[in-house]
């Protein structure tokens, strides 16, 4: 079987191993393929391993070796997998893989928004503290979690994760669902959409992206938030309209807001979040530690000896 990656650096920058796949074929993996590259660089493979680089119909038409696409992701909406499904194509994702790393970024970032430990880190090393008359300062309002309400939208594997967190700190901890799933009663209280942005402190994102999640967060949705709510996403950046946050953090209806994902990335020199004193921007890294990346290599080889036996798994397109 020949296999190719098409975009492997983010997944592998040279800490890890592609072995798995080595010993499963004829393996040639590129770190970054530009999308007038795509079809040249597949060529007559057999299976194609994608992390970011779109897939499209057309490249489908003219590439019919594909006989597996993998995507090095839990998200799969950059493959057509309806293109795929028509020719018989298995797209398989990676479920579950970075549940407890998306989690503890989360708190990371709530943590720091309660905190601002980066900031009188920095001032203390700017001297601001040897310079302080008394032995302690704070640049910044600190806040306690304990008894404050969370709102988790998405109560999936990765919700769920994080309202343990939450409920750890002493949190109330309120969830929905735009699927009809109610798993997790243990952890939060089901609510309506409404009730949530009503009661939330706190609103964390962690629904997949579909026609019907773009652009939830608005200027009407934010209107309906409690006045000083803390919003966390370290789900998909297109979740959020970010001209109507950028407007609701310089008004301060919303207190804070802490992104790890944004709506087109790498973030754009004129992203309006980025003009926002009270917003925490990182670079899409709540996936991407060790011990996650690591995981994820192995479900997805895994994944490809699945198919390779006959037993595919973790299939997103099962009309294929």
């Amino acid at each position: 079987m020949k296999i190719v990656v098409l975009d492997g650096y983010t997944e592998n920058p040279g800490d890890l191993s592609w072995e798995g796949f080595e010993n499963l074929g004829e393996l040639v993996v590129y770190d970054r393929t530009p999308k007038e590259d795509v079809i040249a660089r597949i060529g007559d493979a057999d299976a194609v391993i994608v992390n970011k680089t779109p897939l499209s119909a057309d490249v489908f038409a003219a590439c019919p070796s594909i006989t597996y696409v993998g995507v090095l992701a839990t998200g799969y909406n950059v493959v057509d997998v309806k293109a795929a499904a028509e020719r018989k194509i298995p797209v398989c994702n990676i479920p579950a893989y970075g549940t407890t790393a998306v989690a503890q970024m989360t708190f990371a970032l709530l943590l720091e928004v309660c905190h601002h430990v980066a900031e009188h880190s920095d001032a203390v090393k700017r001297g601001e503290w040897s310079d302080n008359e008394d032995w302690c300062f704070w640049k910044y309002p600190l806040m306690e979690l304990a008894g404050k309400t969370m709102g988790i939208i998405g109560f999936g594997r990765i919700g769920q994760a994080v309202g343990r967190l939450a409920k750890a700190f002493g949190m109330n901890v309120l969830a929905f669902n735009f699927s009809r799933s109610e798993k997790g009663k243990d952890i939060a209280e089901y609510v309506t959409w409404e009730k949530l942005l009503a009661q939330a402190d706190v609103i964390s994102l962690h629904c997949p992206l579909f026609p019907e999640t773009e652009g939830i967060i608005n200027r009407e949705t934010i209107a309906k938030m409690k006045d000083g709510v803390i919003l966390i996403n370290t789900s998909r950046g297109q979740l959020i309209r970010e001209e109507d946050l950028a407007e609701a953090l310089r008004s301060k209806k919303v207190y804070a807001a802490a992104c790890d994902v944004v709506s087109t990335e790498p973030i754009r020199p004129d992203n309006p979040l980025l003009g926002c004193y009270n917003s925490i921007l990182t670079p899409h890294i709540a996936w991407a530690p060790k011990e996650s990346r690591q995981r994820l290599m192995d479900i997805a080889v895994d994944n490809l000896r699945a198919f390779m036996d006959g037993k595919t798994v973790n299939q997103v397109n099962r009309e294929a």
